[in-house]
């Protein structure tokens, strides 16, 4: 059939399973990824297979379903699979720490220092109530930290998002249990991606 329409894939992880331990377990990966990421893409196909939003790309697919509340299982489903592909990306093994001189001269231009903006992502991450997100964007050329709810993203705003932090409980429960701030740390110190990052600015 020349006009089949593809279903959304899982992303493959861009490195293995075990290549973020001991900061974030393998075990956790096996649910993380392999059940919830999975599962959003799942439901994603299901929930668009006979729709307008079949064949649409993925960004696509969330920037129109955010503007209509009807549609809030697709957008929440497109937006998670997003969220999630962008999150593994944000990390890689023996990461974290300060970031090349480039995106570190840019870092404490925009916040005034590479301490200020580990204290603005720490309490962006520490005080998302319940489910969400902590994320680096550029906002008009600045760098900015901005936190999100749920499956909300930066791709229905003006911002462009650099990196994100899930902070929903399956991240690092099953690592750190309640300790959120313990993971926020570990994330910062040992994960980021700044490679991605630098990448992310240039584009």
């Amino acid at each position: 059939m020349p006009n089949e329409i593809k279903n959304f894939e899982l992303p493959k992880l861009p490195y293995a399973k075990n290549a973020l331990a001991p900061h974030i377990s393998e075990n956790t990966i096996n649910f993380h990824y392999g059940k919830h990421h999975q599962a959003y893409v799942t439901n994603l196909n299901n929930l668009i297979t006979g729709t307008d939003f079949a064949g649409k790309s993925l960004e696509e697919i969330i920037k129109i379903s955010a503007a209509d509340k009807t549609k809030a299982g697709i957008f929440n489903n497109a937006a998670q699979v997003w969220n999630h592909t962008f999150y593994w990306h944000s990390m890689k093994p023996n990461g974290g720490g300060k970031p090349g001189d480039e995106i570190l001269k840019k870092i404490e231009t925009d916040f005034g220092s590479y301490e200020n903006f580990v204290a603005e992502f720490k309490q962006a991450g520490a005080t998302q109530f319940g489910s969400g997100w902590a994320w680096l964007v550029l906002d008009s050329g600045k760098l900015k930290v901005t936190k999100t709810g749920n499956a909300e993203t930066p791709l229905t705003s003006a911002n462009k998002p650099l990196m994100t932090m899930d902070v929903w409980e399956h991240a690092y429960y099953l690592d750190y249990q309640n300790a959120r701030p313990t993971y926020i740390d570990t994330f910062l110190n040992h994960l980021v991606n700044w490679d991605f990052v630098a990448e992310n600015l240039k584009q």
